[in-house]
């Protein structure tokens, strides 16, 4: 049977980073306990990831425990970036930041931040995201709340077309639908209002796009492995869906059922930005002697089995 783990799939710059910056501060200086870090959320939107940190010390917090830490504390800020009343509180509580953000979401920030304090005040600033999530509550937190968030192009229809709007992106957004609220709003905002847009969609997560969708097409079946909180792999899992209808997401090896692979000649192996290569190794193990390889080559089968 012919197995293949995607080299393209797991963390991206920005998770990786958030990471490595967890396990730097968790470790121990002259065996000296560096004591308790804090996790201002989920560091990233996978379980196992979050409980293997959970198990060398990470601790994670909700913004309520956030403002009755003790002066001295340690407090990671996640790669999904915070708004300033964040660093505000920290400041007045006498916290200590550990600023994970992603330079790509802190550059947006910057540019958002500007543009709510340099455009006139009838300006709409539009964010084109996912309501809620962690990245763009930073995000509106630069317009100290005035910011519009369309999660979907057909959205655009609240918008006031005889007001000036200026259009960004929560990075990890699909390109194909910021392109079609660009294309909807180029044609609709009346003079002498006018339509200014900045691309801020990263390329490194967008460009996983295409690659995916190529990867689940040339498989009988595709694993793809991420949490269930993962915006960006509900976004890629569907896009693999849409060219292998044997896609099946999985955020642990127990997930994994045996009749799945019926009569399958290859299995793919991908996952999300918030995916640990780990995890995806571990998936490609499902049970006793059943090796999968993150090369193309040629295996003896296996029977795949469930786990209890």
């Amino acid at each position: 049977m012919q197995i293949e783990i995607d080299q393209e799939s797991g963390f991206c710059f920005g998770v990786t980073t958030a990471i490595r910056k967890a396990e730097e501060s968790l470790r121990c200086a002259d065996n000296v306990p560096a004591g308790p870090l804090y996790c201002l959320g989920d560091i990233v939107h996978n379980r196992r990831e979050c409980e293997r940190l959970h198990e060398l010390g990470l601790r994670t917090i909700d913004h309520q425990m956030f403002r009755q830490l003790p002066a001295g504390s340690r407090v990671l800020l996640r790669a999904h970036g915070e708004p300033p009343a964040t660093y505000e509180a920290a400041r007045e509580r006498e916290v200590s930041l550990i600023d994970a953000t992603c330079p790509v979401v802190l550059q947006l920030q910057r540019r958002i931040r500007r543009a709510y304090e340099e455009e006139p005040s009838d300006t709409q600033i539009v964010i084109y995201g996912k309501p809620g999530h962690a990245e763009v509550l930073g995000l509106v937190g630069q317009t100290e709340g005035h910011a519009i968030v369309i999660a979907h192009p057909d959205e655009a229809v609240r918008l006031d077309m005889h007001r000036s709007i200026r259009l960004f992106s929560q990075t990890t957004q699909p390109l194909e639908g910021f392109r079609q609220l660009v294309d909807y709003l180029q044609a609709h905002v009346v003079a002498p209002a006018t339509f200014q847009f900045t691309d801020t969609i990263c390329r490194q997560v967008a460009n996983r796009l295409p690659g995916v969708r190529a990867f689940a097409a040339r498989h009988d079946v595709v694993l793809f492995v991420c949490g269930l909180k993962s915006s960006n792999g509900r976004v890629l899992y569907e896009a693999c869906r849409q060219v292998n209808g044997r896609s099946y997401l999985v955020d642990d090896p127990a997930a994994i059922r045996a009749e799945w692979f019926s009569h399958a000649q290859s299995v793919g192996i991908c996952g999300a930005t918030s995916t640990p290569k780990w995890l995806m190794e571990l998936v490609a193990k499902p049970s006793d002697g059943c090796i999968l390889t993150n090369s193309r080559e040629e295996i003896e089968p296996v029977p795949f089995r469930t786990h209890s």
